[in-house]
Order: C-alpha cells, then structure tokens, then sequence
C-alpha cells in the first residue's frame, strides 16, 4: 500500500504528521539566529608584520619576500597577495575553499615561526589570523565629547564602555577605531642632547638598564618567609625624567636635562571625529551563530544603561548599524511571503471558482514552508535575506504539488465520482507526476550546492532551502493534500453555480480550453512551423542576452555611505585632516544625514597612512531620497567631492553585502617586476581609462612619487673615525622613526615607553646635522661628517599579486555596469602592455568572472543532472528529452523582459535627470518622470544567474504533467498523437493554475519594493519572465516534440524487425 492510500484510510495520523511539522518548524523558527547573509567561513589567512621605521622597499626585502618564501609551500593555496608598505607587512593567503580554515592558519604559523629568526631584530612578532566568516563589525559606536582629549576618550572607551558592553549576549569582541592609545612620550631635544653629550642610544642603554622589573626571590629564616619585590619600575613621567643617563663633570645628566617625557598617544598622526568633535569608533563583533538584530539591541540597551554613568560632556551614537538594514529587509521579505501567499489563493480560487477547493492549498502551503524552518535549523542555517528569499519563491512552486492534487480529485469528483474514491483514483494517477517534478526541481538546484567560490557558497543555503521547502511539499501533497480534498471537495449541485460569477467563469475556462484544442491540433499538424518558431525563440533570447550589461551584485540602498580621501604622497596627517573637513563640510549639508564619523591615518594593523581619510555616513530613516540620487547630479554628493575637496582624491562608496571594504568595485592589476616602469606604465594606464568615460575616481595604488630623504653613509670615512654602521642606522631609526624601548604599568595593564625627536627637531632635511653618534673611543661624532643626503621619490607601497610585482588600478563605474566597464578597458588596456607584463583582476571584476563561469559550469550540469533524474523515473532515454525541450524556451521571455525592463529604466534615468538636474526645466520634465519609473539593477548578475537556474526547475513541471500522462493513455492502447493531445487539454488547467500562481508568488519579488529590492528583482524578473513565456510555448511545443519522437522510435523499430 502506498503512502498516499494510508493516508486516505487513516486521516488522523496524516494530520499530525503534519502537524508534527508545523510544530518542529515553528520551534525552529523561534530559535534561528538572523543575520543578513549566510554564515560563511571563506579561508584566508593574514599575516601582519610592523618593521618601525623601514620604508616599504626595505620592508619588501626584509619581511614580505622571506615569509611570502616560507608560506608558499603550504598545502592549497589559492592566491597569495602583499603588501609593504611604510613600516608594515600584510600577506593575505586564501585557500581552496576546501582547506579546513584551523589547519590552514597552524600551518601557516608553523612556516612563519621557523623563518623568524632570519627577519631583523626590530621586527615586531608577525601576527597569524585567520579571517572569520563574521569578522567585521555589526555596529561602530561613535565616542565622543568636546570636552575631553582623544587621549581621554580612547582610555574611556577601551577601559570601561568596552568592558561593559563585551558582557553582551552574542558580541565576540570589540575594535577601536581612531584611538590614541595612551603611552609615555620621550621627547629628545638634539641641540641640548650634544650640549651634554648624550645620544639616543645611550638613552636606549639606561632605559634598558633601570627601567627593569625582575623576580628577586625571598629571605628566608626559621620562622619567617619575605618575598623580595625590587621596584626597579619607573610608574610615572616624572619619573622618566629623572633617569640617569651619564655623570659629566661631577654632575649627573638626566633624561629632564636632554627631552622630556610625557603622557602621549602611541600613535600620534590618527585622527578621528564624530560630527566635527574628537571621537573614538568601537566596532561591534557578534559570534558566529548570533542574532545580528538581538546583538545589536542589546548593545543600545547596554549603552541606554551607560547614558547616566557617562562622565559630563562624553556621548555615544551609533555611526553605523547593519541591524536597521538586515531589520528592514527580513521585515520586507516576509510581507512579500504573505503577499505572494495571497495572491496564489487568489489564483486558485479564480480558476476553481471555489471557496472550498481553495482551503486545499490554503491549508497545505503554510505546512510546507513553516516545516522547512526545522530543515534549516537540522543544517545550522539562519533566518536571512536569501533563505528568506527561497521560502518566497518556494510558495510560488510549492504550491503546484497541492494544485495537481486537487484539480486531478476534482476532475474525477466532476465526473461523478464519490470524493474518498475519487482521491484514490487521482492519487494512483499522478503521484508519480509529482514525485517526478519535485526530483527534477531539486536536481536542479544540486550544482548550487557544490560551487567552489566564496560568493557561490552564499546560494548553498538558498538552494537547500528551496530545495527543502520543494520535498516538504510533496510530502504533504502525498498525505495531506489527499485528505483534505476528499473531505472539503464535492460535486457541485444543480444551479450552484448559476449566478453571473460562476456563468462568466466557467464561459472563460471553457473557451480556453476549446481555443486550445483547437490551436493544438493546427500545431500538430505543422510541426515544422512550430519547432520553427521555437527555434526563433531561443535565438532572440539569445540576442537579448548578448544586449544585456553584467555586473556581480546589483547597487542596494542600505542608508549609509563610505568616502575616502586620498592626498598626495608624503601629505601629512594635518594635510589630509584638512581635505576630510572639506568632506565633512559637504555633508553637512545634506539634510538626510543622520550622522558621520571622520578618521585619518586609521591603523589597519599597522601605523595607518597619512595621506589617507575616510569617512562612515549613516542617512536618517525614511528619507525621501534615496543613497543613489543623494551621490547622484551635477550637485549631488559625488560631484562635490570630487569638485570642492581641492589638494585630493575624494569620492563615495555604497558598500555592498559582498564588500571589498573601502575599496572601488573597479581593480584592474597590472604585474611588471621593474617598480619605476611598473609605475610609469600604471599611470599611463590611469589616464587612458579616465579618458575612456566610462570610469571615474580612476587611481593607482601603486606610484613612485613618495619623497623620500636618502642617506648614504661613507663607509671608509666612518671607519676613519670608528662609528658604526649599525649605530648610524639604529639612531636614525628611533630618533626620527620613533620606537618603543621600554615599557610603564598602570593600573594593571602595560603601555609603551615611545622614544624620538622632538618635532621642532625634525622638520627638514638640515635637522641631521645636530644628530651625533658615539665612535669607538667615546668620541661624538656629527652624522653630517659620514653621511651624504640626497632627495628622491620612492614607492609608497609595493604590492604583489600571486607573487608577482603589481600595480593595482582601481576605479567606479560611471554610467555603466562593471561588467561593460571592465571589458572596455581590458581591450584599451591590453595594447598598450610591455612584453613581460601581465593584466589580472582583483575585486568585484573577479568575482563576476568566477560568478560567470561557475554560473556556466551550474546550468551544464543541472541540465544533466535533470536529464539523468528524469531518465531514471521514466525508465527512458527519449522521454527526458522531451521533457527538457521546455528548458530553452524560457530565455527569451528571461532575457527579453529584463532587457525590455532595462530600457524603461534607461529612460526613466534621462527623465529623471531632466527634471531634477537640468536648469529650469520644463513642467512636462516633471511629468514624463513621474510617469516613467526607474527599475534599476535590470542586468544579468548573480541573482538573475539564480533565476535562470530556478527557471530550469520550473519550466520541467508542465513539460512532466503532459508527458507522464500521455504515456498512461498510450499504455492503454491509444495513439501517440491521440495521447498527447488529450493528455494536454485534461492537464491544460493543472498547468496553467500552476504556471500562473508560480508567476503570482514570485511577482512580488519581481517588482520589489522596501529594503533590498534591488537585489531581490533581478532573480524575480528573471523568473516571471521565463515562466510566461516557457509556459506559452511548452503548450504546443512538447506535444509536437513527443510524436516527432514517437513516430521515430516507432520507425527505428520497424528497421529493427526488418533487420
């Protein structure tokens, strides 16, 4: 006996196993972190190493070369990239995405500690760190205050706001952004250092000698025991100052006499603001499996807590929050899933006509998807945008199982049948049918879960998922679906359906049908005209995908924005603040600003740049306009930057789900070995592409034009003299490059003892002439009398890309997608390479290649995997082939109205831009604009890559009704054309009723409205527009295909028999 019949006799236990599944999921569902996007471990490993004082050439040679050397046997290594830069190393190692990440970072460490003894002494530790799926922070809290000093606030912050909110559920850790972290500055004079005859290293030497803290053991006598503490620790400034350095002429010199130490920051060059005050970011790390919006809640209750206990003058504000996006984009997700719910009842009961065939689905729709909430939890999954966005496409397909179902029981109960037994009889007939298409469906979405990048790993959970949701619903047409048709269903009685609803209804059906056979039958017999048209078909869809632009992810409004600042090389710290408050200038100037937070020189695990700034702006809820149009016109945002922040680069950044962080989605790398035409070749590449229109905010991020003081120390005339190499170079390094040669404990914890020049004495190249070195014989020597200077340009960091010297290009799109961008400039680029060079791609560039051929690699095989499914179920080679003839149909009607729908937006743009952009524009701009949407994002990408595979699965579930049911009649003797055609006038209203709720459930997501409709559209449009036309086609097509196929199988026999 099978499932279905068990369920029939026994109604009660097909209930609460179903029920079983309403409660499981809703469980489930209650305890499901949420978060925006799934959680996934990519396995890159980094590893930061800071060399004080070395410019980035010294640090490529001494540092980057010999760990890049010693890690690049490890096991799986993906691509390996650099960075040296001034006094700092990053090497990013990313694996296959199957190198388990712990193991990946052990070895990584084991090869990195074996070659620590070959780097320079004055290198401190590299730092190994695996990069964590949820790494990046969920919230910056701004700290702020007009009253108090930087210094002050990082103490704040990091001592007592951090501990406090480190105690919330679900936060990992806490980051300081733009902290002044406190430390002892000693500050040397070099006129009054040579006065009394003291130079730095001596300064080292007595540091190193009586600032020491070392266990002293115990005294013991026959009763007692003493413990021995030597207080050899300076605890305060003052005390540095008092630091005996030499004893000149019965006098002793101390530290007071030759600089003065004091409390300073660490870092004195980072600079960070809050609203144009003194502030300090604390960025939000949640764990792994945490509730973004739960952790985010409680991070502002925490800090409501805090408000009173705040010293006077401190707030807080949250500069950047991803709980409010994520919030506003489930929220919006799930009305979409009780939309698209409505609207598929809706279609139900227009077909049916029919309050009590609708509570069939009505009731069996919510099973399934509420039940695929106890799959997801089984899996580890969370609640987020795209396993949200699977169960909205889910209702649209879920529901044809339940449809089939009910028109087949309602057919029999039609024909006069009693409804238990008219179950039975449809239950008999079509549980193959709907066995078949939910394992064609599933085996389409199998490739998703099996790709090998990143961004591919995204879709595993909206694939099973979906997947989930598709097999929970078979599950319950088998068993609930049955039984609820055979006791709501009955055949309607006489006169029942006699008023002018029902009459209409019934005329409607009846003509469609009749139009139908009739069509079907001219088909029939010119099939070369339809295979024809069919073929025409595919052919525009191709067209029509050859005119569509490419991008990797489409441009969502998430209500904030990042703007760097870029000065010119050897700007400083002051000279970049001063361009970042013109940035500040002009945002405060647009009135959907909410707030901003401003850094320069920020430290990203090393001493942060000078010459660079950035900025987090975070828009008012419900504004009027939108991120896009605030950047966007001739005044916008965008435009001001880079035309009113004079003296440097400045532009915007929306951050996307993917993000490359501060970086443009545009990164173009160019590898040469030779630096100074690496560089020269770069900078002509920028001008080319600034040129070419379509980019904008082109740089380099590789130049040679950092000034740089060059020392040439003469060898011969040092030995004349006795000065060592190593003590020329040593007192440089910590006079101008500032070191820490000690350290100070306070309060439990232990800060830096930083020693330099005063900055009066190092402001210009002439200030080495007052530095003095000691010669063997104690003698000062003056470095003027052994060094050479000389000024030059030197690269301000040298970058490697799969261990190769590299320039990376980097840029935005201006009026096109990347995709376009970047095949424009890669074939205006290609010619003007050297012999020896090589063009790669980093960023969003690469990620929509990857994208493009996995997503290639996805299609092949789920069309194989569906052939082999297929072939399995109907125990047939040719059969699945007749099936599958609906998959090419549907890209015409893909294609076609994405592209259709990107020319309305192309319009809609111009007008737009017409009445809000040009001068006095007419009352008629208005008009036209308001008339003409703008749909952005209509472009093939990621999500639309996605539709189209969702499209492979749908389109089978027509093609499988018709044929699954020819074949019963043709084994019950009838003709191969007299089967087809009545197989598909009986299953033209199972097949429409599904077709057009499956375009009513995903039409929500098609036309996308609220946070993240961007994203959602594309994967909408993609499918609505397939499933009409495929659904159209199918009707006529697959009938035609399955005699041609017939009538050759039946020849191919007759040859047989003959032979």
């Amino acid at each position: 006996m099978q499932l279905p019949e068990i369920c029939l006799r026994r109604p009660v236990l097909a209930t609460m196993m179903n029920l079983a599944l309403v409660l499981f999921g809703a469980v489930a569902l209650a305890r499901l972190p949420v978060r925006e996007l799934p959680d996934i471990d990519p396995p890159i490993v980094t590893v930061t190493t800071v060399y004080p004082g070395a410019n980035a050439a010294v640090v490529e040679t001494e540092i980057t070369e010999r760990i890049e050397d010693a890690v690049n046997g490890v096991e799986g290594i993906k691509k390996l990239t650099s960075q040296s830069a001034e006094q700092v190393s990053n090497i990013t190692v990313e694996f296959d995405l199957s190198r388990d990440i712990d193991l990946a970072a052990q070895d990584v460490r084991d090869r990195v500690s074996r070659i620590r003894g070959q780097l320079p002494e004055d290198v401190q530790d590299p730092i190994v760190a695996k990069q964590q799926a949820d790494a990046r922070p969920v919230l910056w809290v701004a700290v702020f205050s007009d009253r108090y000093s930087p210094l002050e606030l990082t103490d704040f912050a990091e001592n007592t706001l951090k501990e406090r909110l480190q105690t919330v559920p679900g936060v990992s850790s806490i980051i300081t952004g733009g902290s002044k972290r406190f430390a002892v500055r000693i500050r040397l004079d070099a006129e009054r250092m040579a006065a009394h005859g003291v130079t730095v290293l001596d300064v080292a030497a007595a540091l190193r000698e009586q600032n020491v803290q070392l266990p002293s053991g115990k005294v013991e006598s026959l009763k007692r025991e003493l413990s021995i503490e030597t207080r050899g620790e300076f605890k305060s400034p003052e005390a540095f100052n008092e630091l005996v350095l030499r004893q000149d002429a019965n006098a002793l010199v101390r530290l007071r006499d030759v600089g003065l130490a004091e409390i300073g920051a660490e870092d004195e060059r980072t600079v960070a603001r809050y609203r144009s005050q003194p502030a300090v970011g604390l960025g939000i790390i949640r764990q792994s499996k945490a509730n973004t919006i739960a952790v985010a809640d409680g991070v502002k209750r925490e800090l409501a807590l805090m408000a009173p206990l705040l010293p006077e003058g401190v707030q807080t504000f949250v500069a950047y929050d991803e709980s409010v996006y994520v919030a506003k984009a489930i929220h919006e997700v799930w009305v979409t899933l009780g939309v698209a719910f409505l609207l598929v009842v809706l279609t139900i009961y227009l077909f049916l006509g029919s309050a009590r065939s609708t509570l069939v689905p009505a009731i069996t729709v919510p099973v399934s998807v509420i039940g695929v909430f106890a799959a997801m939890s089984l899996f580890g999954y969370s609640v987020n945008i795209l396993t949200m966005l699977a169960l909205v496409l889910a209702i649209g397909i879920v529901v044809d199982d339940s449809i089939v179902v009910l028109e087949n029981v309602y057919r029999h109960i039609e024909a006069g049948k009693p409804p238990l037994e008219a179950a039975f009889i449809a239950m008999g007939e079509i549980k193959f049918a709907v066995i078949a298409t939910t394992a064609a469906l599933v085996a389409v979405f199998t490739p998703l879960a099996f790709q090998t990048s990143v961004t591919g790993r995204l879709f595993v959970e909206f694939a099973i998922t979906l997947s989930g949701a598709v097999v929970i619903s078979t599950f319950v047409a088998l068993t609930l679906a049955p039984v609820v048709a055979s006791r709501v269903l009955r055949k309607e009685r006489p006169g029942e359906r006699s008023d002018a609803f029902h009459r209409i209804h019934d005329r409607l059906l009846e003509r469609i049908a009749s139009g139908y056979a009739r069509r079907l039958e001219w088909a029939l017999d010119h099939r070369r005209w339809v295979l024809a048209a069919a073929a025409a078909s595919v052919v525009l869809g191709g067209l029509f995908y050859s005119r569509l632009e490419h991008e990797f992810l489409p441009e969502e409004d998430k209500g904030r924005l990042f703007a760097m600042a870029i000065a010119p090389e050897g700007a400083t710290a002051e000279y970049t603040d001063a361009m970042v408050k013109q940035m500040e200038n002009i945002i405060k100037d647009v009135p959907e600003a909410a707030g901003w937070f401003s850094a320069v020189a920020l430290s990203r695990g090393g001493p942060g740049a000078g010459n660079q700034g950035l900025m987090f702006v975070r828009f008012k809820e419900g504004a009027k306009r939108s991120t896009q149009d605030i950047l966007a016109g001739p005044n916008g945002v965008g435009a001001r930057l880079f035309r009113e922040v004079e003296g440097a680069l400045a532009f915007a950044i929306m951050p996307k789900a993917i993000s490359g962080g501060f970086s443009q989605p545009f990164q173009m790398v160019i590898q040469y070995p030779d630096l100074p035409e690496l560089s020269a070749l770069s900078q002509r590449v920028v001008e080319a592409l600034q040129k070419s229109g379509t980019l904008r905010n082109v740089r380099s991020q590789f130049t040679m034009t950092k000034p740089e003081l060059r020392i040439a120390i003469e060898r011969d005339r040092a030995a004349e003299l006795g000065v060592s190499i190593a003590d020329v170079s040593r007192t440089l390094q910590i006079l101008f490059g500032g070191l820490d040669l000690s350290t100070i404990k306070r309060e439990g914890k232990e800060y830096k003892v930083m020693v330099q020049l005063r900055r009066e004495s190092r402001l210009t190249p002439d200030d080495l002439k007052r530095i003095y070195v000691r010669s063997r014989a104690g003698a000062l020597i003056q470095l003027s009398a052994i060094v050479r200077t000389s000024e030059g340009a030197a690269p301000n960091a040298i970058n490697r890309f799969k261990r190769l010297r590299a320039a990376t290009i980097e840029a935005t799109p201006f009026g096109v997608p990347i995709g376009t961008a970047a095949e424009k400039a890669e074939s205006l680029v290609r010619g003007m390479l050297p012999d020896g060079a090589r063009l790669e791609w980093d960023g969003e560039v690469a990620d929509l290649r990857e994208a493009g051929r996995e997503g290639l690699w996805v299609v092949l095989l789920a069309v194989l995997i569906t052939y082999m499914t297929l072939a399995a179920q109907f125990e047939s080679l040719v059969h699945p082939l007749t099936v599958m003839t609906a998959l090419p149909l549907g890209v015409v009607g893909s294609f076609g109205l994405l592209w259709a729908l990107g020319r309305v937006d192309a319009l809609g743009t111009m007008l737009y831009g017409w009445a809000h952009y040009a001068p006095n524009p007419p009352w008629i701009a208005g008009v036209l604009s308001a008339l003409v949407p703008r749909i952005p994002s209509m472009t093939f990408n990621l999500f639309s890559m996605i539709g189209v595979v969702l499209l492979l699965g749908m389109v089978t579930k027509n093609s499988i009704l018709i044929v699954e049911f020819a074949n019963q009649l043709m084994g019950k003797g009838r003709g191969a054309r007299e089967a087809v055609s009545e197989a598909a006038r009986i299953r033209l209203r199972p097949i429409l009723m599904t077709a057009l709720s499956t375009v009513m459930g995903i039409l929500p997501i098609a036309i996308g409205f609220g946070a993240g409709a961007e994203g959602r559209r594309p994967m909408g449009v993609t499918a609505v527009g397939g499933m009409i036309s495929s659904t159209v086609l199918t009707l006529f097509v697959v009938p035609v295909v399955y005699v041609l196929f017939a009538d050759w199988i039946k020849r191919w026999r007759r040859r047989g028999a003959r032979a």
